[in-house]
């Protein structure tokens, strides 16, 4: 295991009716708020008009329309809201994107230039408005980790981000808030969490015990949890389980002492900036593949600890059996969630992969994966997805 500083300070505020908490988390911050939300959904749920009622005593500013994959353009705004009313905190209410964009948004309200610049370079964030989060959706664990992921469209780039201050100071999680969400954007969340800890458990294999306990755990709550809420969208205990598992999975725990990039981040990570896909849908489509293509000798100690701690695979199996049941056990539950397994049934040809392969590897430090990969290796890759 590698030397690392684990620093998250974070409060969360897990269950039912939490929300009333929100006055008190944001008033030592000052009155002027921006509250940054997406299409609309919080309206039609009624939380937005509970909000508002709790909130009755602040300045509120609306930064709505913020994208499932967020635009740089939307997050400049937000951050031109900032400096124009003098805000004093910012009120993320939504999913992962929204919490991104919100991140960067009180960054980008102490800094002078253009907000890409924050993207490109994550050492020029320094000074960030303080942040509170209501999550609607599980899946990107946003609410309790520095990280952002913007979308430049016009460069077709998506590039994560995020400085020492980026923490959200608060987040509320209420799973009855999780309760109305489509069942394509509850199998996207699950295969999102589902993503973040299986990419920390096939990186380092460097006897981090505890961390890729915690990585099995995330990947079993998410296979016994998810088609339980597809099933019953309204099971509170689905929802509640499904909503830490997300939490933990990128909160830090999974990824400490484990060093390198990830790989299959990088590779979505062009898909959706050509395509605007569904985060979650492309890692799906993208795991089963990258893992069969990472199946060698140096990785099959990697394979049989999944195969049999996560699947329950008998380990008294060969280990080549177990690595490829494993494989066919993660298509076998991605389809179970009606998640798309192609990528032509999300309408995405080869016309781009050249420049998509070359970008992967540049931006996802692809070479320094504990399997490196080049631009040669993403396009087969891409094209085995097809």
């Amino acid at each position: 295991m590698d030397n690392f500083v684990f620093d998250n300070a974070t409060k969360i505020y897990f269950g039912k009716d939490q929300i009333k908490k929100l006055p008190g988390l944001l008033t030592p911050f000052g009155k002027n708020v921006l509250l940054v939300y997406g299409g609309g959904s919080i309206k039609r749920t009624g939380l937005y008009e509970t909000i508002q009622t709790l909130l009755s005593d602040f300045n509120i500013i609306e930064c709505e329309g913020v994208e499932p994959n967020p635009h740089h353009t939307t997050v400049q705004r937000g951050a031109d809201l900032c400096k124009q009313h003098h805000i004093d905190v910012i009120l993320a209410v939504g999913g992962g994107s929204v919490i991104d964009a919100a991140k960067v948004m009180g960054a980008g309200a102490h800094y002078d230039g253009p907000i890409w610049d924050l993207v490109v370079d994550a050492s020029k964030i320094q000074d960030v408005t303080p942040l509170v989060t209501v999550l609607t959706l599980s899946g990107t664990g946003s609410e309790m980790n520095r990280g952002s992921v913007i979308t430049n469209t016009q460069l077709n780039i998506k590039k994560g981000t995020g400085g020492q201050n980026s923490l959200p100071f608060a987040s509320i999680i209420d799973p009855t808030y999780m309760m109305t969400l489509p069942a394509n954007q509850t199998a996207a969340g699950a295969i999102d969490a589902f993503s973040h800890a299986i990419e920390n458990y096939f990186k380092a294999d460097n006897d981090t015990f505890m961390q890729d306990a915690i990585s099995e755990s995330v990947m079993k709550a998410v296979i016994k949890y998810a088609p339980i809420a597809l099933k019953e969208p309204t099971n509170y205990q689905a929802r509640a389980n499904l909503a830490w598992a997300s939490t933990l999975a990128l909160n830090g725990l999974t990824g400490v002492g484990k060093p390198g990039p990830w790989a299959v981040h990088a590779i979505e990570h062009e898909l959706s900036a050509y395509y605007d896909l569904t985060h979650g849908l492309g890692l799906g489509i993208l795991i089963p593949v990258w893992l069969g293509f990472i199946l060698e000798d140096e990785m099959m100690p990697i394979f049989v600890r999944y195969g049999v701690n996560v699947w329950g695979i008998d380990s008294s199996k060969d280990d080549s059996t177990i690595a490829y049941e494993s494989i066919d056990r993660t298509i076998e539950f991605f389809k179970s969630l009606n998640a798309p397994l192609t990528l032509r049934e999300v309408n995405i040809d080869s016309t781009h992969f050249e420049v998509m392969a070359k970008s992967a590897v540049a931006l996802g430090r692809l070479t320094q994966h504990l399997f490196p990969l080049d631009e040669n290796d993403v396009m087969m890759i891409l094209n085995q997805c097809l």
